[in-house]
């Protein structure tokens, strides 16, 4: 079997793959401070509760932009499954033409993102991923990476608006019952998901107007599924899409052998 690793700021997904199959998939918070034998710890219990093991898996491919975490993961993947992952990087093949100024400033998982939905949609993309930042990716047509943009996340305005006003509470993120609110919970809840959900349809629709055509919207990502009801620009979501693109991307470079 093949395990993914998507690793992000804030959290890290696991996903076990048998063929084209995404057999399970599980969610864990970013720690830098977590070793690998305390990945280890943490995987095997996971794998447990599906009655999964780790001599189950035969590659791991991962994407990762913690480079901090880099060499620990490498470690636990070399020690506990016994393989050389793949990671995913520059001179990694994806299929997709990068037309950035710098490819390199891309992060890993806005790649996997785009390769995934363009081979599931194959037509003009926005791909939206809702994470620590927030991240939105054009591709072309022809399948072309071709840029987009980045802002801070909905959890980092939040967290900005609690520790820069001193008399303003932390408060969960939801969707308030209504825009107009009569307290002060309701009200930071308004203004930060409403205006979340301005922000996505505003850089959607000038992306659109940029680009002169009409292309399919796909959200992923942790808030993807709380935000796509309210906006007017989202199509659809696929919570997998990162998952799968790691797939792909490892059918292209993986060696000649059995498959996993």
């Amino acid at each position: 079997m093949l395990l993914v690793i998507d690793v992000g700021n804030t959290n890290t997904v696991l996903g076990l793959y048998r063929e084209k199959q995404l057999v399970r998939s599980w969610r864990l918070t970013t720690d830098q401070t977590r070793t690998a034998d305390e990945w280890a710890v943490a995987a095997r219990e996971l794998f447990s509760f599906d009655e999964l093991y780790f001599t189950d898996v035969s590659a791991v491919i991962i994407s990762c932009v913690v480079p901090p975490l880099l060499h620990i993961l490498e470690s636990f993947c070399e020690t506990y499954f016994r393989v050389q992952p793949l990671v995913v990087g520059l001179e990694t093949k994806t299929g997709m033409s990068i037309h950035y100024d710098n490819p390199r400033e891309v992060g890993a998982d806005r790649i996997v993102n785009a390769v995934a939905a363009y081979a599931l949609k194959q037509c003009s993309l926005i791909v939206v991923d809702f994470g620590t930042a927030t991240t939105f990716d054009y591709l072309s047509d022809n399948g072309e990476y071709q840029g987009g943009a980045i802002a801070p996340g909905l959890k980092i305005s939040a967290d900005a608006l609690y520790e820069k006003a001193s008399k303003l509470p932390r408060v969960e993120i939801a969707c308030p019952p209504k825009v107009i609110a009569t307290n002060t919970v309701n009200s930071m809840q308004s203004g930060l998901f409403y205006g979340y959900v301005g922000l996505v349809d505003g850089i959607v629709s000038r992306m659109k107007q940029e680009v002169e055509n009409n292309p399919c919207v796909i959200a992923t990502g942790g808030l993807a599924r709380l935000i796509a009801p309210h906006s007017q620009t989202i199509d659809e979501v696929d919570d997998s899409l990162t998952l799968e693109g790691l797939r792909i991307i490892y059918e292209l470079n993986r060696p000649t052998g059995p498959q996993y």
